[in-house]
């Protein structure tokens, strides 16, 4: 009997607890707590959302490449929108009944309750005026933003832009965008878009049962504040920048400048470019069609896309692996005789050396002594074929360690690698007996080896730095701790020794300054200038005009790669364009001194662009790089001094030099 009395009171006394739990959790709910009334789908409660401001871009030297400026978006939310005078809203916000009516069916098709995006980017002026008359238009809303501007109108494809997003985007990101949100889609502002677009806030405003906002929902406490985005220290000299592309200005081509021992990159040049602004504010859609149907590719980002073949200026590249090989040394001599002869097939040089060896091959660009020293690498296994494959494919696997081949992993999207063949790719196009003398145009820079300028600067990099580089970036610190990823700070070495680097690196100075040099037109006063030039064939029309170097020689600052397409050889216009980059970076001045007879004005006065006969009108004119380009009047190509006017010292390369 006690048994079931105590059994009574402990069953009494369970449901007594849980009661008091219900109770308890009941009055936590709806008094004590506001989690559920604001998660509920309550139409008295709206969410709005507080754009943060997009986070600024500098140079190395803080000074701002891009920043913000206000703008405001017209917002409506369909169902709560009256009768209004329709009219004079399309006249302040400018647009006309019929866009009027496909914006509100558009908006309605979206959501009728939640709030859209009726006009974007309003200005500063036109929200002005709105404001004073915004009681008389219910259901609509004004929402602040900021939009890009960028002070200098230069560095289109480098800095990028911003653009809608797309569903692709929205549900990439999770959920962090919403329809009429901005993000980054080229460019350093795509690439750092986590970090530029900072945190949005998110205001709860209460409204009462006649749809008035009443103001914060308890007294903001749910509300979050908007938090900027990071500013992006970029490793750019803007003065750098500005030069460049004022010297590549009517011209097809790049200019890419690294600081050899970090990796940054000082310059990055694509031109033809286009102003960034031309892609900010209302007029967007229209420009960016302007921009990309240009057939002169505005767009194409020809740093890490533009494919080319080195030419010459592969040739220390290849000294270097014979070198290390032991098939050579620094005194090695071989004969040339304008010609090398491969069986009874004859491959001509551009002139006559005699005897030569590496330093005197480099300054002079003798393709004789490159194709010997290619030869001896090719055959040091032997001569059957299969001896032959296994020697080029070593030495292939050699010339990838120097970034060819492969991307170099720059913080930028959309970098390319070209293919460097092996051995297995040339049977399948020459089945299983060719040999050296097959791909003996490899060995100059030629046939089947492509690179991009950012490739050419890094190669230069590596022979500044006597065997090593760090991957090439463009952001110098994000935020203000300036933090990077740590792969910017690695070095990478690429097997040669040390030693001889400097034996290459003698031919590179004699190339621009003593009278034997085919580089002499990249020469700086009082600077130790150490470069090659290079004169790539072109198919398609004038050969293109290469140039890579470093400087000084000692504690290099600058390692540098031009090229101009339709340039002609490389001293016409590469080698001048690098020396002029190369003596601002390094003496913050020009000094007025002229190169084959022309000032630094006159080389970016001058006009390469080919005339696209058939894609282009007779008197379009285009805008590129800031510039009106007609092209229907371009000018004629600087010419060279004749030699008599030169310095005594100086020499020019030959106009029809196929790897100088």
């Amino acid at each position: 009997m006690d048994q079931l009395f105590n059994r009574k009171y402990i069953i009494q006394g369970l449901f007594v607890l849980l009661a008091l739990i219900l109770l308890g959790r009941l009055f936590y709910i709806q008094v004590a707590s506001d989690k559920y009334f604001l998660d509920a789908n309550n139409n008295a409660l709206k969410k709005q959302f507080i754009y943060p401001a997009r986070g600024v871009i500098v140079d190395r030297n803080g000074k701002v490449l891009a920043q913000n400026q206000p703008t405001y978006d017209l917002m409506v939310t369909p169902n709560e929108v009256k009768p209004f005078d329709t009219l004079s809203l399309c006249r302040i916000i400018g647009i006309d009944m019929t866009e009027f009516r496909e914006k509100f069916r558009k908006a309605k098709v979206y959501s009728r309750y939640q709030a859209s995006i009726f006009q974007k980017l309003l200005s500063v002026e036109t929200y002005a005026t709105l404001q004073e008359r915004m009681a008389n238009y219910k259901g609509f809303d004004v929402q602040k933003r900021t939009i890009r501007y960028y002070p200098d109108s230069i560095s289109g494809q480098l800095l990028g832009y911003i653009k809608e997003v797309n569903q692709r985007e929205i549900e990439k990101y999770q959920g962090y965008y919403r329809p009429g949100d901005y993000i980054g889609k080229s460019g350093l502002e795509k690439q750092y878009e986590v970090d530029l677009r900072g945190q949005k806030g998110i205001k709860r405003i209460l409204y009462n049962v006649h749809n008035v906002a009443q103001g914060s929902y308890a007294e903001g406490r749910f509300d979050s504040l908007a938090v900027a985005g990071e500013q992006l220290t970029t490793t750019i000299d803007v003065e750098l920048q500005k030069l460049g592309e004022q010297l590549l200005a009517n011209k097809l081509g790049s200019i890419v400048a690294i600081e050899p021992n970090t990796g940054e990159i000082l310059a990055f040049v694509s031109s033809p470019g286009y102003d960034p602004n031309k892609m900010v504010g209302r007029e967007t859609g229209k420009n960016y069609q302007q921009i990309s149907s240009n057939p002169y590719r505005p767009l194409f980002v020809r740093p890490i896309k533009g494919r080319y073949s080195p030419g010459s200026a592969f040739k220390p590249l290849d000294a270097l692996i014979a070198l290390q090989d032991g098939v050579i040394d620094p005194n090695t001599t071989f004969n040339c005789p304008g010609y090398y002869q491969a069986g009874n097939r004859r491959f001509k040089c551009e002139h006559v050396d005699g005897n030569i060896a590496l330093r005197k091959g480099i300054a002079r660009s003798c393709n004789t002594y490159f194709w010997t020293i290619f030869a001896k690498m090719m055959v040091k296994k032997g001569l059957k074929s299969q001896n032959q494959h296994k020697a080029y494919d070593e030495w292939q696997e050699k010339v990838r360690k120097f970034g060819i081949g492969d991307t170099l992993g720059i913080d930028f999207p959309g970098e390319s690698a070209y293919k460097l063949f092996t051995a297995d790719d040339y049977t399948k196009r020459y089945s299983k007996y060719w040999g050296y003398t097959t791909i003996l145009s490899v060995g100059i820079g030629q046939g089947e080896v492509t690179t991009t300028p950012l490739q050419m600067a890094n190669i230069m990099a590596i022979i500044a730095n006597r065997g090593y580089y760090v991957k090439p970036h463009l952001v110098k610190g994000i935020g203000n701790d300036k933090h990077i990823d740590n792969k910017y700070k690695e070095k990478h070495y690429v097997g040669i020794d040390a030693k001889y680097f400097e034996p290459v690196i003698d031919g590179m100075q004699d190339a621009v300054n003593t009278s034997i040099g085919t580089a002499t037109e990249s020469r700086i006063p009082g600077v130790l200038m150490c470069g090659k030039t290079g004169t790539v064939q072109n198919v398609h029309g004038k050969n293109h005009s290469v140039f890579i170097g470093f400087a000084p020689r000692e504690n290099p600052k600058i390692a540098i790669a031009v090229i101009v397409e339709n340039g002609g050889y490389g001293g016409a216009y590469a080698a001048p364009i690098a020396s002029f980059i190369t003596e601002k970076y390094l003496t913050d001045s020009l000094k007025g001194r002229r190169i084959n007879g022309a000032t630094v004005e006159q080389y970016k006065a001058d006009n390469l662009l080919p005339v696209l006969k058939d894609k282009l009108p007779t008197k379009l004119k285009l805008k590129v790089d800031s510039s009106k380009v007609d092209t229907t009047k371009q000018k004629a190509p600087i010419k060279p001094l004749p030699a008599k006017q030169l310095n005594k010292n100086a020499i020019l390369p030959r106009k029809n030099a196929t790897a100088k």
